[in-house]
């Protein structure tokens, strides 16, 4: 069997595979996230390597004895950071993806850089923001001198969990988000001369599907089972929905959402990253900040279980009375790359319900995927035909209906729905030689459970609204920006 893992942010998932995509076995535990300041955001890199080895325990355990662990691979959430020694202990909390402490940092070394030396390095106008490793590994540097001196390396969760399994530590061009060059094989000189030092503290890089070496350390029990570099969670979803072929989209929600797409060609687009390309394929995509995140936060706003408001939602027509909710509750990320705005609900009156407040929130959401979705085919100059809608909130099937309304157009959902564990999986199996590529492993797995087509009339009722979404971000420009002053004079 192959063992994929997925470091995410709300959990660890640990799953079994037949080379096939059958699942064996699978294993998730919750993961906590500490908010200490306003704007931070950290988990405990320990937490991960515990969760993993419960994961793989659970999965191995399940399993008969004539099912061998061949490979495993790992995934993780892009843009998150953990420094440790050079016995591979961490020295600080991990900072997340979420965590806006950086921003100021982040905001002076984007300046650095005009909008053409931005295409010219990294393909596309692109906005250096504060998960950006530069802007972490200088906040170290100058916040935490003491840490950032005893600092051998600087990982991701995958590249920390991969080296405490075989004692190597390496990562991968598409982890190394800003850092690699365009082809995705070194590093950027540009990036990594920001900050003194910073270079000697990066793993080398390899390729995802390149075999790190067998399990040494004992505790995981999985024998000689080849672990591989691994890659970021969104290119683990990129191999688990097949989006390795031209015209080809998906959008994954989890606690953030990722809206991406192949093609032969590369446009810069403002907002939207470009990849290194494998086999003469681009894959454009852009990360927003919040999806089941924004979930989250409302089912506890309103006290009640994340099932009992998506059940108010359901019980509300799309685009009930007008209200739009627009998820950037800790800024946001593609298209906008906007630190300092915020969320809100447009449109509320006195005869508004919590049950169209629930269905705001959900439509929110699909609207911040059909704006990323837009870059996205602007990116691919070409129209996405096949659009897979993928991760926990695929789960739901309002969900998926109501991305189907927003985007107007089908929306496929496939029968793994956790596609980032899968694409993990996939990558250690090309490593191990069960298959010959990750293109190949991707089209034997990707497998489609239901087609959702968009209802016309709530697709008419709810395109006016995603105008409204679109347009409230330019509207409210200097209100969140005031507002982010106001914050950061405390």
């Amino acid at each position: 069997m192959i063992l994929g893992i997925d470091i995410g942010t709300t959990s660890v998932k640990v799953a079994a595979f037949t080379p096939t995509g059958a699942v064996l076995g699978q294993h998730r535990v919750g993961s906590t996230i500490s908010r200490p300041r306003p704007g931070w955001a950290e988990q405990d890199p320990v937490d991960w390597w515990n969760h993993c080895i419960r994961g793989i325990d659970a999965v191995v355990a399940g399993l008969p004895a004539e099912h061998a662990v061949r490979s495993i691979g790992i995934v993780s959430q892009v843009n998150t950071h953990v420094v440790v020694d050079e016995n591979l202990q961490p020295l600080t909390p991990a900072i997340i993806w979420q965590d806006q402490r950086c921003s100021a940092i982040a905001a002076g070394l984007d300046a650095r850089f005009t909008p053409e030396e931005k295409v010219r390095l990294w393909g596309a106008p692109i906005t250096l923001d504060a998960s950006f490793t530069a802007a972490r590994a200088l906040w170290f540097a100058r916040e935490a001198p003491r840490e950032w001196a005893r600092t051998r390396w600087i990982l991701s969760p995958k590249d920390f969990v991969a080296a405490r399994l075989t004692g190597q530590v390496r990562t991968d061009g598409r982890a190394a988000v800003r850092l690699a060059d365009r082809t995705g094989t070194r590093y950027l000189p540009e990036a990594v001369d920001l900050v003194d030092g910073l270079e000697q503290r990066l793993p080398p890089i390899a390729d995802p599907t390149a075999p790190l070496g067998e399990v040494t350390d004992p505790g995981p029990g999985v024998g000689p089972a080849v672990v591989v570099v691994g890659t970021s969670d969104t290119f683990g979803d990129v191999y688990g929905t097949g989006t390795t072929r031209p015209g080809r989209a998906m959008i994954t929600v989890g606690t953030s959402l990722v809206a991406a797409g192949a093609s032969t060609r590369a446009v810069p687009t403002r907002g939207i990253a470009t990849f290194p390309p494998r086999g003469g394929i681009f894959v454009h995509a852009g990360p927003t900040q919040a999806a089941g995140d924004a979930l989250r936060w409302w089912s506890e706003a309103c006290g009640l279980p994340v099932d009992a408001v998506a059940a108010q939602a359901a019980a509300a027509s799309a685009g009930s009375s007008g209200v739009v909710f627009t998820p950037h509750l800790m800024g946001e990320r593609a298209p906008l790359w906007d630190a300092e705005v915020r969320g809100s609900f447009l449109g509320l009156g006195s005869a508004t319900t919590r049950e169209e407040m629930s269905r705001a929130v959900l439509e929110g959401v699909a609207m911040s995927a059909r704006q990323v979705l837009t870059g996205v085919e602007e990116a691919c100059d070409m129209p996405l035909e096949q659009v897979v809608l993928a991760g926990g909130g695929a789960r739901s099937d309002l969900w998926v209906q109501i991305h189907a309304d927003v985007l107007g157009r089908p929306v496929r959902r496939l029968r793994v729905h956790d596609t980032a564990v899968l694409g993990a999986a996939l990558l250690g199996a090309v490593g191990a030689g069960i298959h010959p590529d990750i293109e190949t492993a991707a089209d034997a797995v990707a497998g489609t459970d239901r087609v959702v087509e968009p209802v016309p009339a709530s697709s008419q009722r709810l395109g006016p609204l995603y105008e409204v979404y679109t347009a409230s971000h330019r509207a409210l420009a200097e209100i969140h920006a005031a507002l982010g002053a106001w914050r950061a004079a405390g």
